[in-house]
C-alpha cells in the first residue's frame, strides 16, 4: 500500500513539474527559436508594452491605490508567469475585470490587505493548477460568462465617470447609491477635466475606426495630456493629474509627487500599509477576513486567463496547458505581493495585440515588462504628468470593450429564454452585489435547468404496441423501453409512470437499451421499484443494460438483492426467454389437465 502511495506521490510531483514553464518549452525548445522569431516578439513586446503602461496605472487607479502599483504588477506578473505559464501568447498584469473585487478590499483592508488576498488567491491558483482544474472554463455557460463581463463593464464605467468628469465626491459602495450620487453632483463638473477626458475617449474612438496597427492608447493619451497642458496654461483650468492626487517617500524621507522613479523594494505583504497606515496583523483572524475575497480573485483569475488562452488558440491555432497556465498565474501571484504587485491575471485585449503585432512566445511579455521598467526608471516625471480624466477615458473604453454587448444582444434574440434569464440574472448580481454571486448564482441557476432539461428527456415507451413484440409474447408481458438519462431528477416520476401502465400486469420486461445513465438516484428507484414488484408478485425481467447503468448496478450489488429478477442482453433474447416461459407454462397445465 506504501509503495502505490509512493508512487502516486511521484507521479502528481512530475506532473506538477510538467506544468511549470510549459509555454517556454513549447514555444522555444520544442520549436525552433530562431532571430527572426526573436525580432518578432521584441517588436511585439514593445507594442504591448505602450498598451500596457497607461493601463496599468488606469486599473491600479480604480483599483483604489497608487498607480505606480499597477507598473509594478506589469512588471513582475509580465516575466514570472509568461516563463512559468502554460498559454505562449498571454500577456499577464492588472485587468479591469478585477476591479469589482478589489477595489472594495482596499477600500476596507488597505494596501496590505490587498496584497495578502493576492498572495492567497496565488496559493488557491496552485492548488487548482495541482488538482487539475485547467478545463474550469468548460464548465461556465456562455450565458454567465456574457453576463458577469456585460456587468463588470457596466460597473467599471460608473467608476470612472468621477475622474472622468472631475467630480469632487466619495463613491459609496452601493451602486444604486453611486448613482444617485453621481446624478445629483452631475453640475459639479469640471469642464476641463471633462473636454480633456472627451479628446482622450473619442482619439481612442477615432483611431480604431481608421484601423491604424500601431495601438491608438499612447498617442489618446498624449492628446488629453496635451489638451491639459493647454487649458492649463491659457484658460486657467485646473486639471487632475497622476501627481496632483499620488504622491510617494523618496529614500530619505521627502515626499515626492507622482510616480517614484526607482523600482520596488522588496517587502512582505502585510507590512504595507493597512486602511489606516499602519501594517496589518498576520494571523488566522486576517486571513479569515480575506479569504473570501482572494478565493474570489483566484475563480475570477482562472476564468480570466483560461479565456485568454483559449481565445488565443482560436486566434493561432495552437494549444495551451492549461494546467500549466493556472501554475503559472498562481506563482506569480503568489511573488508579486513582495515587489509591491497586485492581482493579476493574462490580459485578453492585450494578449490578442501581442499576436497581432507578430508575438511567437513568452519572450514577447517579458519585453512588455521590460518597457515597463524603462517607463518606471526613466519616463516617471512625464507619466506624473498624465490627466486622470484620460486614464478614465481609457477605461471607459476598456469597459465598452469588455462588456461584449453584441453578443448580449445576440443571445438575446436567438438564445432559449431561460439562457436570457440567466444572462440577466448575472448581470443583476454583478451589479447590485458582487461577480462571485453572480457566478454562483448564475452556475446553480443554469445547473438546475439544465437538470430539468435533462429529466424532460427521460420518456417511457410502449414496446407492447410494436408488432414483432405482440406477436412473441402477446398480451400476457407489458413491454417497457426506458430511454435518456435515469438519475434523481427523472427516476422518481420516470417509476411512477410505470407503477401506473402494469398496475394490472403480472408480467414485465424493462428495456434498458436506450437508457444511457443510472447514478445513486435512479438506482435507489430502481431498488424500490423492485421491491414493489416483488411483493405484487410481478414476473420482471431488464435486458439491455448498458455499461455505465450495469457498473452502477454492479457496485450497488443489485443483482444479489434482487436475485428474482431476470437479465438478458437484448430485447429479443428477453422476448425469446418470455415465450419459452409461456410455453413451458402452457404446457405444464396441459399436462395436469
Amino acid at each position: 500500500m506504501s509503495t502505490i502511495s509512493t508512487r502516486r506521490r511521484i507521479v502528481t510531483f512530475k506532473n506538477s513539474l510538467f506544468h511549470f514553464g510549459s509555454a517556454v518549452r513549447d514555444s522555444m525548445i520544442a520549436e525552433k527559436y530562431s532571430g527572426s522569431r526573436f525580432l518578432k516578439d521584441i517588436i511585439a513586446g514593445i507594442t504591448v508594452g505602450i498598451i500596457a503602461i497607461p493601463l496599468s496605472m488606469a486599473l491600479a487607479i480604480a483599483t483604489g491605490v497608487n498607480p505606480e502599483y499597477g507598473l509594478y504588477t506589469a512588471l513582475v506578473a509580465g516575466i514570472v508567469i509568461a516563463l512559468t505559464g502554460g498559454s505562449r501568447y498571454s500577456i499577464s498584469g492588472p485587468t479591469a475585470a478585477f476591479v469589482v473585487i478589489l477595489y472594495p478590499v482596499t477600500q476596507t483592508y488597505g494596501m496590505a490587505g490587498l496584497c495578502m488576498a493576492s498572495m492567497l488567491a496565488g496559493c488557491f491558483l496552485l492548488i487548482m493548477s495541482a488538482g487539475r482544474l485547467g478545463r474550469l472554463i468548460q464548465f461556465i455557460p456562455i450565458e454567465v460568462t456574457l453576463g458577469f463581463t456585460m456587468g463588470i463593464g457596466i460597473v467599471i464605467a460608473v467608476l470612472q465617470v468621477k475622474d472622468f468628469l472631475g467630480l469632487n465626491v466619495v463613491m459609496p459602495e452601493s451602486f444604486v447609491d453611486k448613482i444617485f450620487v453621481l446624478a445629483t453632483n452631475i453640475g459639479s463638473a469640471n469642464w476641463g477635466d471633462a473636454v480633456v477626458g472627451g479628446v482622450t475617449l473619442l482619439t481612442l474612438v477615432l483611431w480604431g475606426k481608421f484601423r491604424i496597427k500601431f495601438p491608438g492608447h499612447l498617442p489618446a493619451v498624449l492628446l488629453g495630456t496635451l489638451t491639459a497642458y493647454l487649458l492649463t496654461r491659457y484658460a486657467g483650468s485646473e486639471i487632475a493629474t497622476i501627481g496632483t492626487r499620488f504622491h510617494y517617500l523618496n529614500p530619505d524621507g521627502s515626499q515626492g509627487n507622482g510616480i517614484p522613479p526607482f523600482l520596488p523594494e522588496f517587502v512582505l505583504p502585510w507590512n504595507l500599509p493597512g486602511p489606516s497606515g499602519a501594517p496589518l496583523n498576520f494571523d488566522f483572524a486576517t486571513i479569515q477576513a480575506l479569504i473570501v475575497a482572494a478565493f474570489s480573485m483566484a475563480v475570477l483569475g482562472a476564468i480570466e486567463s483560461l479565456l485568454c488562452a483559449v481565445v488565443l488558440d482560436g486566434m493561432t491555432g495552437t494549444r495551451h496547458h492549461s494546467n500549466g497556465e493556472l501554475f503559472g498565474q498562481g506563482v506569480g501571484n503568489v511573488i508579486a505581493p513582495f515587489l509591491g504587485g497586485i492581482t493579476s491575471t493574462a490580459a485578453i485585449a492585450r494578449s490578442a495585440a501581442n499576436v497581432k503585432a507578430g508575438g511567437t512566445s513568452p519572450v514577447a511579455s517579458v519585453v512588455h515588462s521590460l518597457l515597463v521598467l524603462v517607463s518606471i526608471l526613466f519616463l516617471a516625471p512625464f507619466l506624473s504628468e498624465l490627466p486622470l480624466s484620460a486614464m478614465a477615458a481609457l477605461l471607459l473604453l476598456v469597459a465598452y470593450n469588455m462588456s461584449e454587448w453584441r453578443k448580449v444582444v445576440s443571445l438575446f434574440r436567438t438564445a432559449q429564454r431561460s439562457d436570457v434569464l440567466i444572462m440577466v440574472c448575472c448581470i443583476f448580481c454583478t451589479v447590485v452585489f458582487d461577480m462571485v454571486v453572480a457566478i454562483s448564482f448564475g452556475i446553480i441557476m443554469a445547473s438546475v435547468i439544465f437538470m430539468r432539461d435533462m429529466a424532460r428527456m427521460t420518456k417511457v415507451h410502449d414496446l407492447s404496441l410494436h408488432r414483432h413484440v405482440s406477436e412473441q409474447v402477446g398480451s400476457q408481458y407489458e413491454v417497457l423501453g426506458i430511454s435518456g438519462p435515469l438519475f434523481f431528477a427523472s427516476a422518481e416520476r420516470t417509476f411512477r409512470k410505470i407503477r401506473h401502465d402494469c398496475l394490472n400486469r403480472q408480467k414485465l420486461i424493462l428495456d434498458f437499451t436506450a437508457m444511457n445513465m443510472l447514478d445513486a438516484g435512479g438506482d435507489h428507484c430502481l431498488d424500490q421499484f423492485c421491491n414493489d414488484m416483488k411483493k405484487r408478485g410481478v414476473d420482471l425481467m431488464i435486458c439491455g443494460v448498458q455499461y455505465q447503468p450495469m457498473r452502477c448496478m454492479v457496485k450497488s450489488s443489485f443483482a444479489a438483492k434482487h436475485p428474482e429478477v431476470r437479465f438478458t442482453s437484448t430485447l429479443e433474447e428477453a422476448l425469446e426467454l418470455a415465450s419459452a416461459t409461456m410455453n413451458a407454462a402452457a404446457g405444464t397445465a396441459a399436462g395436469r389437465q
